[in-house]
Order: C-alpha cells, then sequence, then structure tokens
C-alpha cells in the first residue's frame, strides 16, 4: 500500500509514540494532572511543557493554549462559545461555505438558536474576496470564522487580509489551522488571530487530542460547552488525558524543528507526482499552486469516475473528498462551492503528501495510475 492521503491523518512519529508510552503505565507518570501528590504534579509538569510546546509553534504563550479533544470540539468551542458570551453584542456570524463541517454544521446550530450567519462563497481561486466579507459586516457582527487552509484544495486564504478587515469593525477572528500546521509559518504575534482551532493527528500525533488558542491580550473567553471539574480555566472540564497531551506537544516541537526540511521534502514529492499525472489527457489541477500548500493537491480526471478510478488502484489511498464526508455520496462540498460542475467534482481525487513518503513511493503510484489510461 502507498498512502497519499495525509490530509485525512497521519501516523504518529516514532518520537511521539515513545513520549506517550511514558506516561501510561504503573511504571511511568500516569497520574490525574489535578492530584495534589507526586503523581499528580508529575503529570500536571508533562502537560504544561506539552502546553508550551504546542505555544510555541504558533509564537503564542503557554497559558493561551486550552486544551480539547480534537479540533471538532475546539471549532465547536470557539463558535458557539464566542456566540454564548458575547450575544449581547450582536448575533451575526460569517463563515465560508468552504469549511469544515466542524466550523459548517455548528454555525447552523446556532441559525437555529436565533443567530444569524452569512456564508460567503469563494472565488473561482478558493479564495475569500475581502470585498465581499467587508460587504458582509455588520454592526452585529461578532465573529468571522475562515479556514486557515483548506483540507481539500490546499489553498491558503489571505489570513492578514481578513484580519485587517475584522480589526477595523471590532469583530472577532477564528480560524481552523488543522492543515496549516507544520506547513506554514503560523505567528500570532504578526496576525493577532482571536481564536484558533488545533489538532494533533494531521501533524504525526495522536488522534482525540486538539487544542484552542484564545487570545489574552485582550482577553478573549468562550463560555464552556462541557462543564465539571473546572479545568482549562473553567473552559473545558475534564480529566485531561497525559499521554495524548504530551504526544501532541511532541508532535508540534517537530514540526517547528524540522520545519524546512520537511517543507523541501514535501516539495519535491508534490511535483514528482504532478510532473507525471498532468501529463495524462484532460487532467489538471483544480486549484493553482499560487496560493496552496503544497502536501494538498487536488486533481480532476477528465471525464472518468474518480470513485471508479480509486477502485482499479487497490494499492493506492486516496481521496474523493475529506474523509468526514465521503459517506455522504454528494461528492466535494467544496469544489461544488467553487463553481465545479457535477462531473467535475465526481472526476476529482485529492492526494496528499507525507513526510514518510519516498520520491520510489510517488513514482510507483503515478505508474499504477498511468497504466489505467494504458500510458506507460
Amino acid at each position: 500500500m502507498i498512502y497519499l492521503d495525509y490530509a485525512a491523518t497521519t501516523p504518529i512519529h516514532p518520537d511521539v509514540k515513545e513520549i506517550m508510552q511514558q506516561y501510561l503505565t504503573i511504571d511511568g507518570d500516569f497520574g490525574n494532572s489535578t492530584s495534589r501528590h507526586a503523581f499528580g504534579k508529575r503529570a500536571l509538569d508533562a502537560i504544561e511543557m506539552a502546553r508550551q510546546q504546542v505555544a510555541s509553534a504558533l509564537h503564542a504563550e503557554a497559558d493561551e493554549i486550552i486544551w480539547t479533544s480534537g479540533a471538532t470540539e475546539a471549532n465547536n468551542l470557539a463558535i458557539k462559545g464566542i456566540a454564548a458570551l458575547y450575544k449581547n453584542k450582536g448575533k451575526h456570524i460569517i463563515t465560508m461555505t468552504t469549511e469544515h463541517k466542524a466550523v459548517l454544521d455548528p454555525c447552523m446550530q446556532l441559525e437555529k438558536e436565533g443567530f444569524q450567519v452569512t456564508y460567503l462563497p469563494p472565488l473561482a481561486n478558493g479564495l475569500l474576496s475581502l470585498a465581499a466579507l467587508e460587504q458582509a459586516c455588520r454592526d452585529d457582527t461578532i465573529l468571522v470564522s475562515v479556514m486557515a487552509v483548506n483540507n481539500e484544495t490546499g489553498v491558503i486564504q489571505d489570513l492578514a487580509g481578513i484580519r485587517e478587515i475584522t480589526t477595523k469593525r471590532g469583530i472577532l477572528l477564528h480560524t481552523d489551522a488543522v492543515q496549516a500546521i507544520g506547513k506554514l509559518q503560523f505567528d500570532v504575534s504578526k496576525i493577532p488571530f482571536d481564536a484558533i482551532s488545533l489538532t494533533a493527528h494531521k501533524v504525526y500525533g495522536p488522534k482525540g487530542i486538539g487544542a484552542l488558542f484564545l487570545r489574552k491580550r485582550p482577553r478573549i473567553r468562550v463560555a464552556p460547552l462541557i462543564q465539571g471539574g473546572g479545568q482549562e480555566a473553567g473552559m473545558r472540564a475534564g480529566t485531561l488525558p497525559t499521554h495524548q497531551i504530551v504526544g501532541m506537544g511532541k508532535a508540534y516541537e517537530l514540526a517547528k524543528l524540522h520545519f524546512a526540511n520537511n517543507h523541501g521534502h514535501i516539495n519535491l514529492l508534490r511535483q514528482t507526482f504532478l510532473n507525471d499525472i498532468l501529463s495524462l489527457p484532460n487532467t489538471r489541477l483544480n486549484v493553482d499552486g499560487k496560493h496552496t500548500v503544497a502536501h494538498i493537491a487536488n486533481i480532476q480526471f477528465g471525464n472518468h469516475i474518480a470513485d471508479a478510478l480509486l477502485e482499479a488502484v487497490p494499492h493506492l489511498a486516496a481521496s474523493t473528498a475529506a474523509a468526514c464526508q465521503e459517506k455522504g455520496g454528494g461528492g466535494s462540498h467544496v469544489l461544488r462551492a467553487m463553481g465545479l460542475s457535477q462531473d467535475a467534482v465526481k472526476a476529482s481525487i485529492r492526494f496528499s503528501f507525507g513526510h514518510f513518503l519516498t520520491i520510489d513511493d510517488v513514482k510507483n503510484a503515478t505508474q499504477q495510475i498511468k497504466q489505467l489510461f494504458s500510458v506507460t
């Protein structure tokens, strides 16, 4: 098998696995971090070290990181939590039609609760029109939520331009940065986000752990979704999973440490792959590379059905849409929002590249695909 679906999830890095194992068994630091004895203190120290590691990857401060069960919870906490806490200021939210379902679904739920949500479509290149955003802003707009890097196309939004508009209007800005960490240099001192959703499993860390960055100056708070023991400054209750948290911390440390080498490797993999695949007749990128990250390539295969192509190459792992909506049958809502026809959507496959792929893997993969078209 050749894995070309790193945007869906990544394998755990060996260093991440090693450190996680230190916090699971009787001979490790397995304690509850809220316990007052030595077992609890050691677990708490490890958690705070991981909090610093995640914050460092954003150029943020450790106490701006709130642990969650993943980016889906972080998105829900940011959007619903801000809506609940700032509703006296206004009940209008702006987002994009190309957002992940973990943003769109909470927004739709808020509509049922009396909020108004404006869903802005992208331009044909996947970017948000800043003019459209400015026009959509109202006096009662409290939040703009725009994904940093799209999980299906790799499109990088103009977050600096978006921040300039929200700052001028006194509107909070949230971004789902799941696909950005390790792929872009992310610096909250340069673009002062109010809230950022994060996860570990897209960055060679474990599944089931994520975080929400909440700006400290000025202090941004959210109403909790989960109440209980008062953990995480009262914004997210629950016993903290030390082993997963230290795994996320290590993964973010590695992403920052090896950014340049990883970026160069992924760029080489992508270019090798595209040089071969785009030589096939009627094959094209759905989004050019000018405003995209290197690790995602969304490719349209003429009049062919993408699902049939993937079934014909069972030793390759790729996808036709985000993993969370693969079973829906409607294809990519992102590509439809960009104006692609249903036939074009059905002919499109997302390939995504990662650290453990080699050039030989990529050449093997393209050869298998080209054989379907009787091209050698």
